[in-house]
């Protein structure tokens, strides 16, 4: 998780329902209707399931080629999962301090220039296999490789070693467009589209290592969520106040106002995220079996799909604000395991791990040969 703490824990929001009459800018919200409800929440349960199909097949690829690369991946530790939730905690009450003690106003705007340099780049991290291939043909190319050390001789080591070219820039600069649209205008739709590839980036390249790991990591996020929104309005507060893509949001008065709509339901990241490097997990060990079949990943992604369309239906039935991780945790974590204890897989699937020590030596033996090669 590293620097982006606030990016990645505060958005533990769960789907809000907000007061109709209130609007958070603090104007007037024409009320709901049951057909925009509907689809709202439809939308948001779709962007909310298509970055975790995405991201987990695309952390499938990223494993492997960090495994090729002899690489030491950066994985979270058991201890990291223990502490997780206390970080985000103390994260997510620090945001709500400053929010009582300084102006939302000043403070969206440092979030504002944060998000925008982050949204650009993970957008166009999503986006540039697609920009390249209508470009490729007509777009002049050339290939750049910038490279960054510290140190000489046997010291000598990478600080900073990327290699791109023109068709990669002009995927940066498209995505700035919509940077600037988003920094212009503050639109839902820009908002959406940063916060769909913060989701695909999040569970494509954050990584658990083992199940066990994970169970500990939702189980405290569990508790958490549970605390943060029903013990004290905290996290209601920051979903509110902070203006930055860390949500998903989708406007209820879509039919009567179009786009320019302004009564949001919204889901926050880390609802999708956090279950999402889990389920990815999955799929890994799916692989790793090497059966073709992909039972546990389903399994997880059904749950999921259960977990938050209970997770909508207890919102809307209570008009409160809901921790979704509530009823994702228990589905999430339940669902894959009774399918591992019915196929016979329970023992397997706790022993399984993306990077073991003798993978990753043989790998980087294999890459320092490679090497030794190309000197020669």
């Amino acid at each position: 998780m590293g620097d982006n703490v606030a990016s990645e824990q505060t958005p533990d929001m769960s789907v809000n329902a907000t007061d109709n009459a209130t609007a958070i800018n603090g104007t007037a919200k024409i009320p709901s209707t049951p057909e925009g409800m509907a689809i709202a929440y439809g939308s948001l349960f779709l962007m909310a399931i298509v970055p975790i199909f995405i991201g987990s097949f695309r952390s499938v690829t990223f494993q492997k080629e960090q495994k090729d690369s002899g690489e030491k991946p950066e994985t979270m530790s058991t201890k990291d999962a223990a502490m997780f939730p206390l970080i985000a905690s103390c994260a997510l009450f620090g945001i709500y301090i400053l929010f009582k003690i300084f102006s939302k106003d000043y403070i969206n705007l440092l979030l504002t220039a944060y998000f925008f340099l982050l949204g650009v780049l993970a957008l166009a991290h999503i986006a540039s296999p697609f920009i390249n291939k209508l470009v490729t043909g007509f777009f002049p190319n050339m290939e750049y490789h910038f490279i960054l050390t510290q140190g000489k001789g046997e010291k000598k080591e990478d600080l900073m070693n990327y290699e791109f070219d023109r068709r990669d820039l002009f995927s940066l600069a498209v995505c700035s467009v919509i940077g600037f649209w988003y920094l212009w205008k503050k639109h839902w739709i820009a908002n959406n589209l940063f916060g769909l590839a913060f989701s695909i980036n999040g569970v494509e390249l954050l990584s658990l290592n083992r199940v066990s790991t994970g169970c500990i990591l939702l189980g405290g996020l569990f508790i958490y969520d549970i605390f943060w929104v029903f013990g004290t309005n905290v996290m209601v507060t920051v979903a509110k106040s902070f203006e930055a893509p860390i949500k998903l949001v989708f406007p209820q008065d879509l039919l009567e106002n179009g786009l320019s709509a302004n009564n949001f339901a919204m889901l926050g990241l880390g609802d999708i995220v956090i279950p999402g490097i889990f389920i990815a997990l999955l799929l890994r060990f799916d692989m790793s079996l090497k059966r073709k079949s992909t039972v546990y990943f389903y399994a997880g992604f059904v749950a999921y799909c259960l977990g938050l369309g209970t997770t909508i239906f207890i919102m809307h039935f209570f008009k409160h604000a809901q921790p979704a991780l509530l009823y994702l945790v228990p589905a999430c974590l339940g669902l894959p395991t009774l399918v591992a204890l019915i196929k016979g897989d329970i023992v397997a699937m706790f022993k399984y791990e993306d990077h073991t020590e003798a993978e990753i030596a043989a790998a980087a033996a294999k890459e320092k040969e490679k090497e030794t090669q190309k000197t020669k």
